[in-house]
């Protein structure tokens, strides 16, 4: 269970990277200099949506890693967030909402473009399918093992 819980904080932290990378990539680069230039506004809906999933997975994956059982709670609220983005600029096709909606909205195509179209099947669908399974396995790993101890054996 160990090995697994692992490789989901690594999967967690990964996909977090992917959706940070509109922001974190310009930085890396070129300095903060760039991302200011860019029109980093923070008044856009989309955009507190954005930083609130990637918030709440980074904040899942160090729960998940440190063992804590409530990782499964923050992973959810993450993942409520995201599909709330996604689902908002797939249903609009994109839209426009400035700069800073602009990198949310080429984050969420990214992810998208990654996910190939299944035997026709949108591929947000596909993405929200894959993250909702590993949230399925975060609950299963972060959950709490307790000892039952066997009528007539000694407290430890």
């Amino acid at each position: 269970m160990k090995i697994l819980r692992f490789l989901l904080v690594l999967t967690v932290i990964g996909y977090v990277g992917w959706l940070a990378w509109p922001v974190v990539g310009p930085m890396v680069q070129g300095g903060f200099a760039d991302v200011a230039a860019g029109g980093f506004d923070l008044t856009a809906p989309q955009m507190w949506l954005w930083i609130g999933a990637i918030t709440l997975y980074l904040v899942a994956a160090l729960m998940l890693g440190s063992g804590n059982p409530k990782a499964a709670v923050a992973y959810f609220l993450g993942f409520l967030a995201d599909a709330v983005l996604r689902l908002a600029l797939d249903s609009r096709g994109g839209g426009s909402g400035g700069a800073s909606a602009d990198m949310a909205e080429r984050s969420i195509e990214a992810t998208t473009m990654a996910a190939p179209a299944a035997g026709g099947v949108d591929p947000t669908w596909v993405v929200l399918g894959a993250l909702l399974l590993i949230g399925v396995l975060v609950v299963l790993v972060s959950r709490r093992r307790r000892r039952t101890r066997v009528p007539g054996q000694l407290a430890a």
